[in-house]
């Protein structure tokens, strides 16, 4: 039997293969093999694919499960802490663009509401392209991407009332107020049952799957909810794409999140390669050679007028300029949703053929440079901060009340902290609990408010501008520490913290242990990296649980730390210093004596045998705060008491079942 699916699918996937391949050995991102491959097989190309419409069907699969683990890989709190950035950044970009896209388009002689509805196209990014390049590259956590997220959030929202307005602007609708009275009313009872789901129902229901241990169950229950809830949006009147971002975000609530994003992870690359092929598809070769000049000058105009206004958009929210810049440059594109609703302005005339054609040469074309744009915009923002520097701008958003209430300090001999995270946050309690005077620098507006408001001595500011430094009184400083979780932004923060201070301690954190020797290189004392670190742990525990002595694992962990990590990577081996066929029932465990206890509480050691009934010995009892080291015959065994025992696994185990 002849599938034609299955043989484009076959054509698809063998072309991707190969370019891709090619690609990665040129170190360029995946996504353009992808975009590439649409273009040569679709039906502009060599016209190899004739299942195009079920392609597209497969390609929307991919977006809805791009933004199911987007969504799980946030959390409704940390979308809570960036709705400033969604309403107040997403409607700024939005409405500025529109408006100028529709000026523009008007002055060329075209009525106003071809020219509103262009404004419309021109305004959305690419949700998809954008997030899968900042994950690709780690930096989905960053300052920017979390900015480029809230603002693509915010369009995912705003193209349904589009598509709504567009029928009225073409002079063809019918009571566009029920309309959008319905889509509110619809969109209040998607908030709560998202609310309800993500705090009551997913909970109970993941822990239930997961009691099972079926992955299979696991797996359809995840894969149910995301189309579930996908699809309640959809017929709620709201996108695909934005039901599958709450989806995630109602999974990321319960504590099996993480498990669920490794299921879904292999399914979305391979259906969001299909989305990626699809819009390679749409681009007329023929059309797009013929016009390349007009194209260029389009996508010139288009790169810097967006750029301008997403950044702006970040700018009023008051980030550093850096986070502006990259921010811009991550939604200069024009997106995937774009597509929908020109073809909603064909219907009603709104766009005509050739303008369409334009339309999509540029989207396009727009998509396969985001990559390489968003690569190199760090280098770009870079530059453009050291040209302002040179001209004696101030090329931060960083208030004079800030810096006075800083330098009012008079600090000396004091800690710096980079990046108020996790680890900073931790650093700064440490600090002042040892009562070590300290003051943070961060990014983020909103950590800053809430944070000075509790007493904390924090900035808002960017540690690679010169000034920031100054404020925070560096060269005075006896130590700095950088935990961000922007590698790029962390190497220019040591060159500049070097430019100022040779002598001060500095401590950086980053990811990975391959970045620890340049960092070092930079003028780093110390690197920690994430990485190293949590593999540090787990053999440290491991060979704990192996009764390896002490003594040795501290050796082994300050050689680990005295080679700069590099330990690992050679054949080094320790001498043997137990061998487990030595004493294979030499186990050590400890467990807490509960009130359930009954029978083993209130009883001398000598009363209850536990060697000679139970095949265990009492090495040691923990009561209160207090070791019991040397363990009598008529020691009484009280509630609360840790007793670490020895014997064979299954004694162990038998009577652990006896305690609890």
């Amino acid at each position: 039997m002849h599938l034609p699916l299955l043989q484009d699918i076959l054509i698809l996937l063998g072309f991707s293969v190969v370019i891709v391949f090619v690609l990665q050995k040129l170190k360029l991102p995946s996504i353009i093999g992808f975009l590439l491959t649409g273009v040569i097989i679709g039906p502009y190309g060599l016209s190899l694919i004739n299942e195009v419409e079920q392609v597209e069907i497969l390609s929307e699969i991919g977006v809805i499960l791009l933004l199911f683990v987007i969504g799980m890989e946030m959390s409704i709190k940390q979308l809570i802490s960036i709705r400033k950035t969604v309403f107040v950044g997403g409607a700024f970009q939005v409405g500025v663009t529109v408006a100028v896209s529709a000026l523009t388009y008007y002055l060329m002689g075209y009525s106003w509401s071809e020219a509103v509805f262009v404004g419309f196209l021109f305004s959305l990014s690419s949700t998809a392209i954008v997030l899968k390049t900042l994950q690709d590259r780690q930096e989905i956590s960053a300052p920017h991407a979390r900015n480029a997220l809230a603002i693509l959030i915010f369009q995912d929202i705003i193209v349904v009332p589009m598509m709504l307005i567009t029928p009225m602007i073409a002079g063809e609708s019918n009571n566009l107020g029920m309309s959008i009275l319905s889509l509110i009313v619809k969109t209040v009872i998607v908030l709560a049952i998202t609310f309800v789901s993500a705090r009551y129902i997913v909970p109970r229901l993941m822990h239930a799957v997961a009691k099972t241990n079926s992955k299979e169950l696991f797996l359809l229950v995840t894969i149910t909810l995301c189309f579930a809830i996908a699809f309640l949006t959809s017929e709620a009147g709201l996108s695909l794409a934005l039901g599958a971002f709450i989806a995630g975000l109602i999974v990321s609530e319960s504590e099996y999140s993480h498990q669920a994003t490794s299921i879904i992870l292999p399914f979305r690359e391979l259906f969001t390669s299909f989305f990626f092929v699809s819009v390679g598809m749409l681009l007329d070769l023929s059309f797009f050679i013929d016009n390349i000049p007009v194209i260029s000058l389009l996508l010139l105009v288009v790169f810097v007028v967006k750029s301008a206004i997403a950044a702006a958009a970040v700018a009023i929210l008051k980030y550093p300029t850096r986070t502006v810049l990259l921010t811009g440059f991550s939604l200069f594109q024009i997106g995937e949703f774009a597509f929908i609703l020109s073809k909603v302005g064909i219907e009603y005339e709104l766009l005509t053929a050739e303008t369409n054609q334009y339309f999509l040469s540029v989207s396009i074309v727009s998509m396969i440079l985001t990559p390489f744009v968003i690569i190199f915009s760090e280098h770009i923002a870079d530059r453009f901060i050291g040209v302002t520097k040179k001209l004696g701008l101030d090329s931060t958003l960083v208030s004079k009340k800030d810096k006075a209430e800083i330098v009012n300090h008079d600090l000396e001999n004091h800690l710096v902290i980079i990046g108020y995270g996790i680890n900073g946050n931790n650093l700064a309690r440490a600090a002042a609990a040892s009562n070590i005077p300290y003051v943070v620098i961060e990014m983020n507006a909103e950590t800053v408010k809430l944070e000075k408001a509790k007493g904390v001595p924090i900035i808002f500011g960017d540690a690679t501008q010169d000034h920031i430094l100054e404020t925070v009184s560096l060269s005075n400083a006896r130590a700095a520490v950088i935990a961000i979780s922007d590698n790029y932004a962390t190497r220019s923060i040591i060159k500049n913290i070097r430019s100022h201070s040779d002598s001060l301690y500095l401590v950086v954190r980053t990811r990975y242990v391959k970045e620890t020797s340049e960092l070092i290189a930079l003028g780093a004392d110390e690197v920690i990296p994430e990485e190293f670190e949590t593999s540090l742990q787990i053999f440290t525990r491991v060979l704990q649980n192996f009764l390896v002595p002490e003594d040795d694992i501290e050796d082994l962990i300050e050689k680990v730390r005295a080679d700069n990590y590099q330990l690992f990577k050679g054949d080094f081996k320790r001498p043997t210093t137990y061998r487990p066929s030595d004493l294979v029932d030499f186990n050590i465990t400890c467990l807490r004596m509960l009130a359930d206890s009954n029978q083993f509480l209130g009883k001398p050691l000598n009363e209850l045998n536990l060697r000679a009934d139970y095949g265990i010995n009492i090495l040691g009892i923990k009561r209160k705060e207090e070791m019991l080291e040397s363990v009598q015959p008529d020691e009484i065994i009280k509630q609360g008491d840790i007793l670490y025992i020895q014997g064979n696994q299954s004694k162990i185990e038998q009577f652990h079942k006896l305690v609890k």
